[in-house]
């Protein structure tokens, strides 16, 4: 039996015991990581929290939906069974939304539906060492960190996530309406709740005129590394700083880490760019459905 159980009635204690046992465990499913980045949820879940779905979701018009948020980039479904039974969440979902927009995660069995769509992020393996993986490098990579070197950008760990927030805002966040100012207040308190519970990390590079010229906040959750959010100075970009922070990255986790996630993208140009460090393509499940009035589907947003 699938139950559908309300945040407030949620028993944290085993929802959380499920997800850090599950074979798909990633930090984006921990209650305390949802209560920061989610506007509601509430939670599918399988007898006594053997399988859990959390459900970000909002209300528009009388109407709820599930919808995406900033900072979370993989939910799904989270279990210690290989099976894990995703069609029958999907119909218990379908029958208490109208409108679904929600991403499963790499590790959840793939299945044929009109209803999921296919996506790709990349990763790099680390189970080499250091000069293996940079072998594997690009030649544009390469010459991209030469130019850092020439430029003498330095690394500083640790740096006030401030800085970065501050950063992406004033570049990428101005090619991305979408992200309001409450986004940022959000994205804050989730990077200092993640530094406090020690599964994050800031990143900053700095020219030789310590200016900031690119950051980034890494995810760590048992052996995989992932880049949650990151910016360069796009008025500053000739320099290797983007590339020069992924390695730097690269370079500290790979000892004690096997998987180093990109955070990913299905768009060619930025895929690409992450495939140039030696990496790979895993695939993915989106839930893309909508039976709401016409209507209500123009104005859902």
């Amino acid at each position: 039996m699938i139950e559908y159980v309300k945040r407030k009635e949620l028993d944290v204690e085993k929802y959380n015991t499920c997800v850090q046992n599950s074979l798909q465990s990633n930090v984006y499913a921990f209650s305390w990581y949802l209560d920061i980045v989610c506007d509601n949820w509430n939670v599918l879940v399988l007898g006594d929290y053997e399988t859990v779905m959390p459900i970000p979701f909002r209300k528009k018009y009388g109407i709820k939906y599930v919808y995406p948020p900033f900072w979370l980039l993989q939910l799904g479904i989270f279990s210690s069974d290989k099976e894990q039974g995703i069609n029958s969440f999907l119909t218990v979902l379908f029958d208490t939304f109208k409108s679904v927009e929600l991403r499963l995660n790499t590790k959840n069995l793939k299945i044929e539906s009109n209803n999921l769509i296919s996506k790709q992020m990349q990763y790099l393996s680390l189970d080499k060492n250091y000069d293996t993986i940079f072998k594997e490098y690009r030649k544009d990579r390469k010459k991209d960190l030469q130019k850092a070197i020439k430029q003498d950008l330095i690394e500083k760990w640790n740096d006030n996530p401030e800085k970065l927030i501050k950063l992406f805002k004033n570049n990428v966040g101005k090619r991305t309406p979408y992200i309001v100012e409450k986004d940022y207040v959000n994205l804050l308190r989730l990077i200092n709740e993640c530094i406090k519970n020690r599964v994050g990390e800031v990143l900053s590079i700095y020219d030789a005129n310590n200016n900031l010229v690119a950051s980034g906040f890494f995810l760590k959750n048992k052996d995989e590394v992932t880049i949650l959010v990151s910016s360069t100075d796009f008025k500053n970009r000739k320099n290797g700083a983007n590339t020069f922070l992924i390695d730097r990255a690269i370079y500290k986790y790979h000892k004690n880490f096997e998987t180093f996630n990109f955070g990913g993208s299905s768009m060619q140009t930025i895929a690409k760019y992450f495939l140039s460090f030696g990496g790979k393509s895993a695939d993915y499940q989106q839930i893309n459905y909508n039976n709401l009035p016409l209507l209500l589907k123009l104005f859902k947003r």
